[in-house]
């Protein structure tokens, strides 16, 4: 620490404070400053021009080389000054690679030239702002210009109304430190652009020339700059890290909101109180959710082929549940239908007279709520949920006004104010339903989006979801691995195993004939794989299990599907008509509602389903020893 505070304070032990107004305020430091500001802001200028773009292809996109150019970039900042200049003049020099051609072409020549100055200073400065922009871009999930697409916005507007404000520090951080190099750059400036009074003469320069003539008067002008780096320092407060502000706390229900609208491009703000959405409605004497016009009906027919292979034809307002195991495509069948993956493909994609798998994902109007919802940050959850109506050039008002009603519908109507930030995870999941909601779709893709809350909030939640979905005029998917929600949500089911189609089915036939154990367990059944032997079923195992109903062909493979309703559990061996009995060790006791859940193992293992009174009766505990029996006509087989 005194290593490093000594020189400073020598600095300030050695100005001459009695006249440094004087020196400060003479002709040729005035000068100077004049040109390190005019210098360092073409230098800051040039270095955004070149940067960002830079900084995007960097956190982005992956190509050849990119270790080597992101070496290249960062270069200039451990080459020593005066060999970054030595290698601008061997580039852009008179006798340079490029500087011939420059001043023939368009008589320019960068040497010995303010021109130079600002060349040399973005060179040496522009390294800051790529590395401090790329490491915001990095950290910025791409879930959220992929949501602002699937609502209906352009690249250009996901840019300006999504990407810049949510990498507004690190921009910033990365352009003040960008300036702050810029305004002190000495080395390479001296080397390509001279020092000529008026021309290419910077402070750093001027600190130079009087440390010759006026070693008090080089003092004063080092003061100057070395308070202009601390005061960016302070102002960054460890920002040029990359690290992301904290989320400001949202305002309490009914304050004043902050977002602004971004301008004319009406993204953000609320452009008023929740309130102020209703009282318009009610003033005018119509409802503008009303006003606003509906899709027309959009029956789905498409096939996705790739890592997930699957063929849809549903009607309009049908309901899909998607489910499988983990890794089972699930989610990339949804990002084929948006177009925003090359993994899977969706073509031909057809959203009722509609066919769009050749229009961009912006123009698909499939609306997608990811499995966390991706609300954007800062904006309010009304501007959030306005947000697709608005960037499909929906008035501002009647955005409002039915995003408004979304929000109500679902129970949110008294967050609209807040940012996401002052919000609960359950409500921001209903923000986000109500967001794709208000878009008005014709597909709507629905990412596991009741995951995120309670039970009690999410059966409510599940009711008004139903009761939209009954009057959607499209088709909806809905991820879930909660089979309640894909049994009470949807009309057809698709499971997807190892990116195929394994049943495509209703709910009831889903449920009387599960074509995969794992199919039955989401279902709450047991499930054993065998093959048919006379009137049994020969399990892999080695067991055999009897059925009433008559079996197929010999050596036929298929399910044997049991109900855990159906299983009884003994503490001796039972007597009687149960014609498949088996020992067992109760390995885990669980509640489920009012009943217990008893996981079996044995030969085949099983699940029963029983009440607690009979599991008390039974003295049932986990490593207890007991007897499995199964009726035959409870034993369904199901052809494979």
């Amino acid at each position: 620490m005194v290593f490093l505070l000594l020189p400073l304070a020598g600095v300030l032990a050695r100005t001459p404070w009695s006249t440094l107004t004087t020196r400060l305020s003479s002709h040729e430091v005035s000068q100077a400053l004049g040109l390190s500001l005019f210098v360092s802001a073409w230098a800051l200028l040039l270095a955004l021009v070149l940067g960002i773009p830079l900084a995007w292809l960097l956190a982005r996109v992956e190509f050849p080389g990119k270790a080597l150019v992101r070496c290249l970039v960062m270069l200039p900042m451990v080459l020593p000054p005066t060999v970054a200049g030595v290698a601008l003049l061997q580039g852009y020099g008179r006798r340079g690679l490029l500087g011939p051609a420059l001043e023939s072409w368009f008589g320019v020549s960068l040497p010995f030239s303010t021109t130079g100055a600002v060349i040399a200073s973005a060179f040496v400065s522009m390294p800051f702002l790529v590395i401090s922009l790329e490491g915001s871009l990095a950290g910025l999930h791409p879930r959220y210009e992929e949501t602002a697409t699937s609502l209906g916005a352009a690249p250009l507007r996901v840019f300006r109304t999504i990407t810049l404000p949510m990498i507004a520090p690190g921009l910033i951080a990365g352009a003040a430190l960008c300036w702050a190099r810029a305004l002190g750059e000495f080395g390479a400036t001296i080397t390509f652009a001279g020092n000529l009074p008026g021309t290419t003469q910077t402070l750093p320069l001027q600190v130079y020339l009087l440390l010759q003539d006026d070693p008090e008067g080089a003092t004063a002008v080092s003061l100057l700059l070395l308070v202009i780096a601390t005061v960016v320092l302070l102002a960054l407060r460890g920002r040029w890290l990359g690290g992301k502000p904290a989320e400001p706390k949202a305002a309490a229900t009914g304050s004043t909101d902050d977002s602004g609208d971004n301008g004319s491009s009406g993204t953000g703000g609320t452009g008023g109180s929740s309130s102020d959405a209703r009282s318009s409605a009610k003033e005018s004497g119509r409802s503008p959710v009303r006003d606003l016009p509906k899709p027309a009906l959009a029956p789905l027919r498409t096939t996705v082929t790739g890592a997930t292979n699957a063929a849809l034809d549903a009607p309009a307002g049908t309901t899909i549940a998607v489910v499988g195991p983990n890794g089972a495509g699930k989610t990339t069948l949804l990002r084929a239908l948006l177009g925003l993956t090359h993994r899977a493909t969706a073509r031909p994609l057809a959203l009722g007279d509609a066919e769009v798998s050749a229009e961009p994902p912006h123009k698909r109007r499939i609306a997608w709520v990811p499995q966390d919802g991706a609300l954007f940050p800062h904006l309010t959850a009304l501007a959030n949920t306005a947000y697709g109506l608005r960037a499909q050039g929906t008035a501002k008002a009647k955005a409002h006004a039915e995003a408004q009603h979304w929000l109500d519908a679902l129970g949110v109507g008294h967050l609209a104010l807040r940012k996401p930030g002052g919000i609960s995870g359950g409500q921001a999941q209903r923000v986000a339903l109500a967001r794709a909601l208000a878009a008005r779709p014709r597909l709507l893709l629905l990412d596991e989006p009741l995951a995120a809350l309670d039970q009690s909030t999410r059966a409510r939640v599940r009711h008004t979801l139903r009761t939209h979905l009954a009057d959607f005029p499209g088709v909806c998917l809905i991820v879930t691995h909660d089979p309640v929600e894909a049994v009470s949500l949807a009309d057809r089911i698709l499971v997807l195993e190892d990116g195929s189609t394994l049943q495509y089915a209703t709910p009831t036939e889903l449920t009387r004939h599960p074509r995969s154990p794992w199919v039955a367990r989401m279902l709450g059944r047991n499930a054993w794989p065998g093959t048919a032997k006379g009137e049994s079923l020969r399990l892999a195992g080695g067991a055999d299990l009897i059925a009433a109903d008559p079996l197929p062909a010999e050596h036929t493979p298929g399910l044997a599907v049991v109900g855990p309703e159906a299983v009884s559990l003994h503490t001796t061996r039972p007597e009687g008509s149960p014609r498949n009995v088996w020992a067992g060790t109760v390995r885990e006791i669980a509640a489920q509602g009012g009943r217990l859940r008893v996981l079996v193992d044995g030969e085949p293992e099983v699940v029963a389903e029983i009440t607690p009174s009979a599991a008390a009766e039974l003295g049932l505990v986990e490593g207890a020893e007991v007897w499995v029996s199964v009726k035959a006509t409870e034993v369904t087989f199901v052809p494979l």
